[in-house]
């Protein structure tokens, strides 16, 4: 059966966070009674995430791995995820456990409601203020200035699609962050909702940088 849902998550070094996360989102898309599969895209990490991202996929046939032999960095691992996903609807996440996949029925109820993108805004971030939270509000507000799409938090990954759309804009460089920006030419409705922020639960935030330009290769579960 077509998924109706698809969930892509990229992990970098997320060992300890990646069954949880899978956990985190069977409890909150299972009850909706909606065809649903998770792309989980390893994005060359040097832990047990792939290890441990293969074992769950053999044990759930909704997970599909996709895998990066080295790091290229989010928005490439977004691209792959994308790229791959089947479903109807396409919702981004964090694999840090910072984001909620509790909040995911409420996206889709936006979608419903007849939007193509739904953005989600970390109203009450769990970031240290000097060095995530002053930055990301600057960047907010010359981000609406300069495209006129006026989003309170650029920087949230958790958002949903219509896959029609997002499947038709190239990503590269950081540009996850801006795609309802650039999706704006195509004059999609955008809607943006306050979501659950939760504080990093293992290590140091882990950025996963782009060292190349080009993707060397996917391999799929």
């Amino acid at each position: 059966m077509q998924p109706e849902i698809s969930v892509i998550v990229p992990f970098y070094n997320e060992e300890e966070s990646i069954h949880r996360m899978h956990s985190a989102i069977v409890d909150a898309v299972e009850p909706l009674g909606v065809p649903f599969e998770m792309v989980f895209v390893n994005d060359g990490s040097r832990d047990r995430t792939l290890e441990i991202a293969t074992n769950i996929a053999r044990a759930d046939e909704r997970v599909m791995v996709v895998n990066f032999r080295r790091n290229y960095g989010q928005t490439p691992a977004m691209a792959a995820g994308i790229e791959q996903a089947n479903g109807r609807v396409l919702v981004t996440m964090d694999g840090d456990l910072q984001n909620d996949p509790r909040d995911i029925e409420q996206f889709l109820a936006k979608i419903d409601e007849g939007f193509d993108i739904v953005v989600g805004w970390r109203h009450n971030r769990q970031d240290k203020l000097v060095s995530r939270k002053i930055p990301s509000k600057i960047a907010n507000w010359i981000i609406g200035k300069v495209t006129g799409v006026p989003i309170k938090d650029n920087g949230c990954s958790l958002k949903a699609y219509r896959a029609e759309l997002i499947k038709a804009i190239p990503l590269y460089s950081e540009m996850h962050r801006f795609i309802p920006a650039v999706a704006s030419i195509a004059g999609p409705r955008i809607a943006e909702i306050k979501v659950r922020h939760h504080a990093r639960q293992f290590g140091p935030s882990r950025s996963m940088a782009c060292p190349g330009s080009t993707r060397c290769c996917s391999t799929s579960w």
